[in-house]
Order: structure tokens, then C-alpha cells, then sequence
């Protein structure tokens, strides 16, 4: 049998490594690897039955021979020939196998597609993926060979799961808590198959870690056990009696100021745009926004955390109640407070010193919460000065509301607290 007749009974089972150095085919049970310009045969082996898959591994140091009727996979090493590995399935039996694209684990699919089983030519170790979906594409790799997508078929529903091909283990968004000196504490995940963690705070004194999720829900782990010991949600409507809701609302301007608008004051504020709180009544419907849901990266679960400086309060938002903030009691465990804005919030900080929370909102406006209740304040000066960000002095005197292009100093007066004046503006550089 010359070799142009040996290609074509081989057609299926004859392949290019992929250095395009090697020419490998099968006859049955040999594997023959030949040089790919001269055709000569470097290599010979031998299997244990007949070869139904051949497939070359991403460094071409590698061939792996799938036999499935004997749910076997023998491993040959083109540099030490010498070297060989079986990998027995057993009575699981064997549909299919692959490469990982590392070169360095194999795939392999049980009969019935109960499962894969990873396993490692390095470390000899066993993975197994649970659910793999029968059908002809269900499986491929991200081009740097860092994830697997698979389609599975669980609970009469099919789903594609993304997994980590360096441990392979479901890709979560998960929180890992190491000591000092490398030792794995604690793993958490708030829930199994959807997006998980998006947002997490420490509180000052190191003993809670809050956890927010996509589900709309704050996790709360201590730091003995590092297991959770609450959760807070974050309905869209609130009837508990213990909370208070302040709802932000527009201050009607004075009769006399109707008939012609009001005079610009540099050092006092537009009455024209103030703002103020009122204390809702119970039940109170918080403003929701819909996602998305063909859009990546929805406006839905915990965006933004922060616990207060003295670990009483946590503040909290929730994307799809965009315009809200929660404020928590940490010493209770339980909700204390809702601030629900006529905006959207952008930012929120605690001043370092006392349990002071500054928010804005875009607009020309701050405000602040504290335990004695909250206020609103107009930014001062000519224009519409909108506060994207803000940031406090160390001392908690004083803090920074920044715009695109500006920035404006708030000073608080030590005795009245909740009595502002503030600097002049000056350019951001």
C-alpha cells in the first residue's frame, strides 16, 4: 500500500500539527508522524484498538488518540517517545475528547453526556463539569485559553456557563479573603449560576465585609467566621414604619418672586432652585428603572457601598433604584432611613470624622444626612455649577463638590453643623 492510498482510506484521521512541522495519520490502531515536506516517518506507535479521533495539542508536543470504543484516550509525547498516558473512563464510557488550549489537560465527555472529566497531564489531578448539553458545537474556548464557554442542559432549560480553565470552576463573581501570608481564609458567592458580586466595602474596624450583589441584596460576613449574618434587601416599595423616607421635593418660590425672576446673589443661594426634604407617609414607591436586557452591563444590582467612619451606618444604592440611597443600622442590623432623590444619584461619601453623609446628584445641589435628619443646599455663584463628584478634607470640615470643569469648596461651620458657607470656585487642573 503506497502512501497516496494510505491518505485517502485515512482522510478523517490524518492531520497537520499545528507548528505545520508534523503530519500525523492513523491505520487503525498505529499513529505514524511524519516530517511534513519529506513524508518521512519520525515516529511509530502503537495503540491499544482502533483509533476513532486524533488531535494534535496547541504546542504540537503533544498527540492525543481517542479510542471510543474502549472509553480509552491514549497520550503520545513527540519529544520523549518513550513517555505515554492512558486515560481510562471506565464505565462512563467516552464520546468525545479534546485539547485544552494550554496543551496540558484533555477533555473528555462521558457517554449519555453526564459529564466532562478534566484531566491534567501536569499534576495527574481530576476535574469534573456536571451537564453538558448533546449537541454539535457545545463547547469552545476563549482565544487566550483563559475560559470555556459550554452549553449544558439543566432542569429542562438549556444555559451556556463560563468557566476558568486554570482551576476549572464555574466563573463567579465570587469574593476570596486571604491572610497576610497567602493563606485562603474564606471563599464567598452569594448565589450559584447568574451574576453574582458587584460591589464590596470593608467597615473601619476590619470586623464586617458588605457585599453587594446583582440581585439587589448586601451581604454582611464577619470577620471570625466569615460567614454571613445578615442581608439586606432593597424593595422597590417600603412600608416598614421603622424606616423614614425623606423625599426630596421642590421649595415653591415666594409670591413676590413670581412676577420677575429672582436677583442673582453671589453669596447666597438661587431661591429659585431650592429643594428640600419631606418625610413620606407609608407605603412609599421608590422609582425604578427597568434594565435593559439587551444591553451589556445592566443598571441592576448594588453599585455603590460605604459604611460610616464610627461602623454604625452602611449607605447603600441600588442601580435600579437609581435615585435612592438606603442607610442601615449596623448596631440593629436593620434599615434606618431611605433618601430618594429628585435625580439620579452619582456619589456618596461619609466624612472621616463623624457619621456625615454627603451626596450628589448632578445637579447644582449637596446634601447631607446625619442622625439629626438630612438638609439641601444650593451651590452658590452664576451658571448652573453641577456637582459630578465630591470628596472631604481630612478633618471633616470641609469638603470639594466637582464639576466638569470647576470645583467649589463647602466649609462647614463646627456650631451649626448643618449651616453651610462656602469658597469661591476655582479651575480644576
Amino acid at each position: 500500500m503506497n502512501f497516496s492510498e494510505l491518505f485517502k482510506l485515512s482522510s478523517l484521521l490524518c492531520k497537520f500539527s499545528p507548528d505545520g512541522k508534523y503530519l500525523a495519520s492513523c491505520v487503525q490502531y498505529r499513529l505514524v508522524v511524519r516530517d511534513a515536506n519529506t513524508l518521512q516517518i519520525l515516529q511509530l506507535y502503537t495503540c491499544l484498538d482502533q483509533i476513532q479521533h486524533l488531535e494534535w495539542s496547541a504546542d504540537s508536543l503533544f498527540i492525543l488518540c481517542a479510542l471510543y470504543k474502549r472509553g480509552l484516550v491514549q497520550v503520545w509525547s513527540l519529544e520523549q517517545p518513550e513517555w505515554h498516558c492512558k486515560i481510562d473512563e471506565g464505565s462512563a464510557g467516552l464520546v468525545a475528547s479534546c485539547w485544552s488550549p494550554d496543551g496540558r489537560h484533555i477533555l473528555n465527555t462521558t457517554e449519555f453526556h453526564l459529564r466532562i472529566t478534566v484531566w491534567s497531564l501536569c499534576t495527574k489531578s481530576v476535574s469534573y463539569i456536571k451537564y453538558p448539553k448533546a449537541c454539535q458545537q457545545g463547547i469552545t474556548f476563549t482565544r487566550d485559553g483563559r475560559y470555556l464557554a459550554l452549553a449544558e442542559r439543566r432542569d429542562c432549560r438549556d444555559y451556556v456557563s463560563i468557566f476558568v480553565c486554570s482551576d476549572w470552576q464555574l466563573l463567579r463573581y465570587k469574593v476570596l479573603l486571604y491572610s497576610l501570608d497567602g493563606r485562603l481564609l474564606s471563599a464567598f458567592c452569594a448565589y450559584e449560576w447568574s451574576l453574582g458580586i458587584k460591589s464590596v466595602a470593608w467597615s473601619p474596624s476590619s470586623q464586617f465585609l458588605a457585599i453587594g450583589s446583582y440581585d439587589g441584596k448586601v451581604r454582611i460576613l464577619n470577620h471570625v467566621t466569615w460567614k454571613m449574618i445578615t442581608e439586606f434587601g432593597h424593595p422597590a416599595t417600603v412600608n416598614n414604619p421603622k424606616i423614614v423616607v425623606y423625599k426630596e421635593a421642590e421649595k415653591s418660590p415666594p409670591l413676590g418672586h413670581l412676577a420677575c425672576p429672582p436677583p442673582r446673589v453671589a453669596a447666597g443661594p438661587l431661591t429659585s432652585s431650592e429643594s428640600k426634604y419631606e418625610i413620606a407617609s407609608m407605603p412609599v414607591s421608590l422609582q425604578t428603572l427597568k434594565p435593559a436586557a439587551d444591553r451589556a452591563n445592566p443598571r441592576i444590582g448594588i453599585g455603590a457601598l460605604a459604611f460610616s467612619p464610627d461602623n454604625y451606618f452602611l449607605a447603600t444604592r441600588n442601580d435600579s433604584v437609581p435615585n435612592a440611597v438606603w442607610i442601615w443600622d449596623i448596631r440593629k442590623l436593620r434599615p434606618l432611613a431611605v433618601l430618594e432623590q429628585l435625580c439620579t444619584v452619582r456619589a456618596f461619601q461619609w466624612g472621616p470624622q463623624q457619621p456625615r453623609l454627603a451626596i450628589c446628584t448632578g445637579g447644582s445641589k449637596v446634601y447631607l444626612w446625619s442622625p439629626a435628619g438630612c438638609v439641601s443646599v444650593q451651590v452658590p455663584g452664576e451658571g448652573d455649577f453641577q456637582v459630578l463628584s465630591l470628596c472631604w478634607h481630612p478633618s471633616g470640615d470641609s469638603l470639594a463638590l466637582l464639576s466638569k470643569d470647576h470645583f467649589c469648596l463647602c466649609f462647614l461651620e463646627m456650631e451649626e453643623s448643618m449651616r453651610m458657607a462656602f469658597g469661591q470656585r476655582g479651575n480644576c487642573t
